[in-house]
């Protein structure tokens, strides 16, 4: 969505798309935001407890069964397993995504890790295509008067066009381009704490063979999880810039990760989207 800052200003019933990075403060912008009557609609909630709530509970059950005290129970309907997902608290989308490797450390071979690859980028997909529904709701059934979709880091990797057009059609779309400090920021929490990552098919079996002829490695299972998260973060950080730099050029603007630090409150963020339009109309 194209807007001059006088339209934005007098837009009743604000919408944005937060694009970017994790790291980059989409999730905290949106929790404030969510404190001034704004609907926060995380995509990765959505993601976990509608689109992969079952996929996500089977690989959670199958490592119960693993402790014969546990499967006992399950087996008998004794107890029962279900998600506690929170906006704030994503782990079991994560825990499922899971890492490449060694399963001897908790990796996962090449055609299962690819199988929830997939899972998630048609969930994401999905996700994103509920937005239109979720600003309904959100104005007609909870009250709430402003709407913001707290979206991926991935979303720049879902090469769907149509799924961007209903975005642009319904949202403003803002990307939070990270400084060249925070880069290195994100890059070093990376390597300190690797966590699952979602990579495009064919930017994974390129850099997957790279990697493995980098570490003299014949096959996947002598991947170190961890250690392939740390190589690959800043090669998949520096390959999504142009992408979503690309989505703002076509469908939005773009807006650094010092200028949002400056927006302390709702009304310093709307003042910077009024700059940012300002500049880039």
């Amino acid at each position: 969505m194209k807007l001059s800052a006088k339209e934005f200003k007098a837009w009743d019933n604000k919408c944005i798309t937060l694009l970017g990075m994790s790291g980059v403060g989409k999730t905290r912008l949106a929790t404030r935001l969510r404190r001034k009557n704004w609907f926060h609609y995380s995509g990765d909630y959505r993601i976990g407890t509608c689109y992969l709530d079952e996929p996500i509970l089977d690989h959670i059950k199958q490592q119960a069964m693993q402790v014969p005290f546990l499967r006992d129970l399950l087996r008998s309907d004794s107890i029962y397993i279900r998600n506690n997902i929170t906006v704030d608290n994503l782990q079991p989308v994560s825990s499922f995504l899971g890492k490449l490797g060694n399963p001897e450390q908790g990796g996962l071979g090449l055609q299962e890790f690819k199988h929830r690859q997939e899972l998630h980028h048609s969930a994401e997909i999905a996700a994103m295509r509920d937005v239109p529904d979720f600003i309904d709701k959100a104005q007609e059934i909870y009250g709430y008067r402003h709407f913001v979709n707290d979206a991926g880091g991935s979303l720049c990797e879902l090469d769907d066009a149509a799924t961007l057009k209903i975005l642009a059609e319904h949202t403003l779309i803002l990307y939070i381009k990270a400084t060249e400090k925070d880069e290195q920021e994100l890059i070093h929490r990376a390597e300190e704490d690797p966590k699952p990552l979602y990579y495009r098919a064919a930017f994974l079996d390129e850099q997957l063979e790279i990697y493995l002829r980098d570490k003299g490695l014949a096959y996947v299972a002598q991947i170190n999880p961890d250690d392939f998260v740390r190589w690959m973060f800043p090669r998949l950080f520096y390959s999504r810039i142009p992408r979503y730099q690309a989505i703002a050029d076509q469908h939005g603007y773009t807006l650094t990760t010092d200028e949002l630090k400056e927006a302390r409150d709702e009304a310093g963020f709307l003042r910077l989207v009024e700059k940012v339009l300002e500049r880039q109309t």
